[in-house]
C-alpha cells in the first residue's frame, strides 16, 4: 500500500463523524435515561392511585426526556467540536498525538470549519433550551405572572452555563476571546477542573434534569419557594413530597457522575505527556500517573458501592442490578488501575469505560422502573 493511499482522507461524512465523536454521546444520553427511570420510580401519585398502581403522565415524562437528551447531545457534540479546534490551536493535538485521530489536527477540517460546526450545535442546543426547557407550563402561572414565574430561573442557569462550559472546557481565542480578551485564556480542561465539570454536568445535572422538569412543569413545583417555605415552617404536604422526591434523585446521580468522570480520567491519563508540552494541566498532569490510576479505581469501585447503599436505603434489591456489569468494569480496572497500560494501549479503555457507564445506567433504569413506587 502506497503512502499516498494510506494518507487519503476519509469522506466528508466520515470526517464530521470523527470530529463530532458520536460514540461519546453515551456519556450524556445514559444519565438522561436514568433520570427518566428515576422520575417513574419516585412518582408522586398526586392524581390518585388506581388498582394499586401509581398514576403518572408517562407521555409527558417521555417527551421531557427526549427534549433533555437532545439538549445534552447537542452540548456534547458542540463541546467535542470546540475541543477538536482548541486543542489543535493550543498545540495539544500534534503529529505526536497518541489518541484517536482529530479532524483539525489531521488537516481534514480547517479550524474555521470546526468552529462553525461547534456554533451550529450550540445554537441548536440554545433553541432547544429556550423553547423547551426554560419556559414553565402554561398551567403553572396566570396571565399576571412575572417573567420569573413564566421562565424557570434554575433551567436558565443550566442552559446558559452548559453553553458557556461547552466552550470554556477547552477554551481558546474563539469565541471567548472575541467577547473579551481575558476570556480567551479561560479553560476548564487546561486548568485541571475538567473532572469536576464532567461530574457535575454529565452526572448530577444530566441525571436530575428530567425529574426536575417533570416536577416543575407538570406538578408546578416552585423549587425555590418550596425550600424557602419548608425552612420557614409554612410548606404544604404536597410541596414537601415533591422536594423529597427531587432529593431522592440526587443520590443515584452520584455514581453516574463518578463513571462519567472515569471516562475523562482514562483520556487524560493517556494524553498526559502531550498535555504537559501544551501546558494542559489536567489532574493526571498535576498529580501524576499513580494518582490518576487511583482516582479511576475510586470512581469505578465507589459507583458499585452506591448500589448497596441504595438497596439498603430503600430495602429494594433491584437496585443491585447494575452489579451485573461488574465483569465489564473489572476488565477496565485491570487495564487502567492495575494493569499499567499506557499511551495508545489506553485508547480502547476510554470507550470501554463509556460502555460500562452505559450498561450501568441501563441496568439501574430497569431496576428503578421494575420497582417503581409511590412516596405518597
Amino acid at each position: 500500500m502506497t503512502s499516498d493511499l494510506k494518507d487519503k482522507p476519509p469522506s466528508r461524512l466520515q470526517i464530521w463523524k470523527l470530529a463530532s465523536r458520536p460514540h461519546t454521546l453515551t456519556a450524556s444520553i445514559s444519565p438522561v435515561l436514568a433520570g427518566y427511570a428515576l422520575t417513574l420510580h419516585y412518582c408522586l401519585c398526586l392524581d390518585g392511585v388506581r388498582g394499586g398502581e401509581c398514576q403518572v403522565d408517562k407521555t409527558a415524562i417521555g417527551w421531557m426526556a427526549v427534549q433533555f437528551a437532545m439538549f445534552a447531545g447537542m452540548i456534547q457534540i458542540g463541546t467535542n467540536l470546540h475541543n477538536d479546534y482548541a486543542d489543535f490551536v493550543k498545540g495539544a493535538d500534534t503529529d505526536q498525538r497518541i489518541g484517536q485521530a482529530r479532524a483539525t489536527q489531521k488537516g481534514w477540517l480547517t479550524p474555521y470549519e470546526t468552529c462553525r460546526g461547534c456554533v451550529i450545535c450550540l445554537t441548536l442546543a440554545f433553541f432547544i433550551g429556550i423553547l423547551c426547557l426554560i419556559p414553565s407550563s402554561e398551567s403553572c402561572y396566570d396571565i399576571n405572572s412575572t417573567f420569573w414565574e413564566r421562565h424557570d430561573p434554575i433551567m436558565i442557569f443550566v442552559v446558559i452555563s452548559s453553553l458557556f462550559n461547552a466552550v470554556a472546557y477547552t477554551g481558546g481565542p474563539f469565541p471567548l476571546g472575541y467577547i473579551h480578551p481575558s476570556l480567551g485564556t479561560i479553560s476548564i480542561g487546561y486548568s485541571g477542573l475538567g473532572d469536576l465539570f464532567v461530574f457535575l454536568y454529565f452526572g448530577i445535572v444530566a441525571t436530575m434534569g428530567v425529574p426536575y422538569l417533570y416536577l416543575t412543569k407538570v406538578k408546578c413545583l416552585d423549587v425555590i419557594d418550596a425550600f424557602y417555605d419548608h425552612h420557614g415552617g409554612d410548606s404544604t404536604a404536597i410541596q414537601l413530597l415533591q422536594v423529597q422526591s427531587l432529593r431522592q434523585t440526587f443520590v443515584p446521580s452520584i455514581p453516574i457522575g463518578f463513571l462519567a468522570t472515569a471516562i475523562i480520567v482514562v483520556n487524560n491519563l493517556r494524553d498526559r505527556h502531550t498535555d504537559i508540552n501544551a501546558g494542559k494541566k489536567t489532574v493526571a498532569v498535576r498529580f501524576g500517573e499513580t494518582f490518576a490510576r487511583a482516582e479511576y479505581f475510586f470512581l469505578v469501585v465507589f459507583s458499585y458501592g452506591f448500589c448497596f447503599y441504595l438497596a439498603l436505603l430503600e430495602n429494594e434489591f433491584l437496585s443491585l442490578l447494575p452489579l451485573l456489569s461488574i465483569p465489564m468494569a473489572m476488565t477496565q480496572l485491570k487495564a487502567v488501575a492495575f494493569g499499567g497500560k499506557d499511551g495508545q494501549d489506553l485508547n480502547d479503555h476510554v470507550g470501554g469505560t463509556a460502555k460500562v457507564q452505559m450498561v450501568y445506567c441501563i441496568l439501574l433504569s430497569i431496576g428503578l422502573i421494575l420497582s417503581r413506587k409511590s412516596i405518597i
